[in-house]
């Protein structure tokens, strides 16, 4: 296993902020995080935005900064812009080098560890099906990180975990199972620097439980975890996937959907309705149509039933640093 990627890097606590999409995660978060000595990572969708988030977190902190792309939706102009980041975190594809500098990938099986690791990644983020948000996973986090560990031979990139972190004694039982750091995205969710809508968070403090679904697969027919609302109630009476006439539509939509300019999928946004039939993977933050509250997908993770408040990033790393 590769040693010192955080050192490397210049990270002080083996904590890592999760890159959430959507337009949750922005300079504000990032930069807060990093410069409470963990790894804050901004998730934005297109070269212009990632710029102008990673300028703003700059002019707030000189420490390390992540990006995160979404392979499905990354086009070249995308990993340039990235590349001006200490870190590019990728997910949700074949992994492949498209940076010069260090690469993250994250993985959800073995096959994909192995793939990402022949393929030069500096490090995996093995994440468990307990996790929030889009979910590659398939087994508990823990299972999963023991059997990438023991898959993955000398001299392999050293492995992060995601899913199920929420407190300082997920980050060390994260540590003693062979992980260098933990990745935790409800937990930095819930913070006054993220930009969920304050809606989404109060709804994620009073909520004791999570469903993974495929409902708001338009454009992205993907599992995703998330808690309840009034789209859910109405579509997923019969179970959690989804019915099968909205999956079919979902896979249907594809890749064309994916290369809507941004302006008409801000448009789709806001006519979004729970009864729609089209309900897309965005999900409401706090300058975004408020009607996604109920209409949009309330990413969480398991770990949302243990977390009862909202706090700053800083006081959060250092909650979470053993």
């Amino acid at each position: 296993m590769v040693p010192g990627l955080l050192e490397r890097l210049g990270v002080a606590t083996p904590v890592v902020q999760a890159g959430m999409g959507g337009g949750i995660s922005r300079h504000e978060l990032a930069a807060a995080v990093s410069e409470a000595g963990g790894l804050g990572t901004i998730a934005v969708n297109g070269a212009a935005a990632i710029e102008r988030e990673l300028r703003a977190a700059r002019a707030l902190t000189g420490r390390p900064l992540a990006v995160n792309l979404l392979l499905p939706f990354a086009r070249r102009d995308w990993f340039e812009a990235a590349a001006q980041a200490d870190v590019v975190v990728t997910f949700w594809g074949r992994p492949r080098r498209r940076t010069p500098g260090v690469w993250l990938h994250q993985c959800g099986s073995v096959e994909e560890a192995r793939a990402a690791a022949a393929a030069g990644a500096d490090g995996l983020i093995v994440q468990g099906v307990e996790a929030g948000g889009h979910v590659r996973g398939t087994l508990p986090a823990h299972e999963l990180l023991a059997r990438v560990r023991d898959a993955l031979v000398a001299g392999a990139p050293p492995l992060l975990l995601a899913g199920g972190i929420a407190e300082r004694g997920d980050v060390t039982a994260a540590l003693d199972a062979g992980a260098v750091a933990a990745v935790a995205g409800t937990r930095f969710l819930l913070s006054h620097e993220s930009r969920a809508h304050a809606d989404y968070r109060r709804r994620l403090l009073d909520a004791d439980a999570t469903l993974l679904t495929e409902l708001f697969g338009f454009g992205w027919p993907a599992p995703h975890r998330v808690v309840h609302n009034a789209a859910t109630g109405h579509w997923l009476r019969g179970g959690k996937r989804a019915p099968l006439a909205l999956r079919a539509l979902n896979r249907a939509s594809g890749i064309g959907a994916r290369r809507v300019p941004p302006a008409v999928q801000a448009r789709f946004a806001r006519a979004q309705r729970p009864e729609g039939r089209l309900l897309s993977p965005v999900p409401p933050t706090d300058d975004g149509p408020p009607r996604l509250v109920e209409a949009g997908p309330l990413y969480a993770g398991e770990t949302v039933a243990r977390i009862r408040d909202v706090r700053s990033a800083a006081e959060l790393v250092a909650a979470l640093t053993p």
